[in-house]
């Protein structure tokens, strides 16, 4: 299994000089199993260089969004594999509150786009599961997914294939102030012994209460859940769009000293565009 960032930023797009180490791409992830299968988990800004990769191949791939909000869709009308012929591209929406499963297709109508959805060459299939379904396969790794801590919903996958464990949980807010959808003891489970988990770290304790029940974790949170489940690999994900390199580098440098403080056996890093971790 290989896994690359290709988006690592929370919110919006930063573009610039202060954003070239981490990069400025919003919310992607490819993974690519063994036998070649392509599983991508969210469609921001990121999705568009990866296309460039894809593109030249013509197995299916799989989409997981975590949810609709902007920064996870919004580079889906530039993924090049939607404009191929007979391309077959399975979208799996995120159990957010409100059923708006082809919201990602809709931004491509009306006057927000010049290319209409309907009259893409390529294949696309939603896969909308049904509410009770929190487990599936693609091909030989085995999809399961959890409710995320957010404004609108969403959801967090954990993916297992090759022998390795990798969990996604991205915009999910550990502690929110609002009804939790998913504890944080169910949140260890979910993640328990995980080769690699990606978590939200938008913000720092040094942020809150003003950033409460905006829906991300702070680092300090993600770090704690980690070490709880005992992973053997944290990312640090989602970075906030305000924190510069230097910023994100006092993130990482801060989260590994937490880790030094505990003794924890965790390997514990910022995620990077471009950045690829074969398990």
């Amino acid at each position: 299994m290989e896994l690359t960032f290709y988006g690592v930023r929370g919110s919006v797009p930063t573009p610039g000089a202060e954003y070239v180490k981490y990069g400025g791409n919003t919310a992607c992830v490819h993974i690519e199993l063994n036998d070649g299968t392509d599983i991508i988990i969210d469609a921001g800004t990121g999705i568009r260089t990866l296309g460039q990769k894809l593109v030249k191949k013509d197995a299916d791939i799989h989409l997981l969004l975590s949810h609709n909000h902007w920064d996870h869709i919004q580079g889906f009308p530039f993924f090049a594999p939607i404009f191929q012929p007979k391309r077959n591209i399975h979208i799996t929406p995120g159990q957010t509150t409100l059923g708006e499963h082809d919201n990602i297709l809709k931004q491509m109508s009306g006057s927000y786009f010049p290319v209409q959805f309907d009259t893409l060459q390529s294949s696309i299939l939603l896969d909308v599961k049904a509410e009770n379904i929190q487990q599936w396969h693609i091909g030989e790794a085995k999809i399961t997914r959890q409710k995320i801590n957010h404004p609108g919903g969403g959801s967090a996958y954990s993916i297992i294939a090759d022998g390795k464990k990798v969990v996604y949980i991205t915009d999910n807010e550990l502690y929110p102030p609002y009804k939790k959808s998913t504890d944080f003891l169910d949140w260890v489970e979910f993640a328990r012994d995980a080769d690699l988990v990606v978590h939200d770290a938008q913000y720092m304790l040094a942020d809150m209460p003003g950033k409460a029940g905006w829906g991300h974790s702070v680092a300090e949170e993600a770090v704690k859940l980690t070490m709880a489940c005992r992973a053997k690999r944290l990312a640090l994900y989602s970075h906030d769009h305000s924190r510069t390199d230097d910023n994100v580098a006092a993130v990482e440098a801060h989260c590994q000293e937490l880790v030094a403080i505990a003794e924890a056996d965790l390997e514990l890093f910022a995620a990077a565009e471009g950045m690829c971790i074969t398990l």
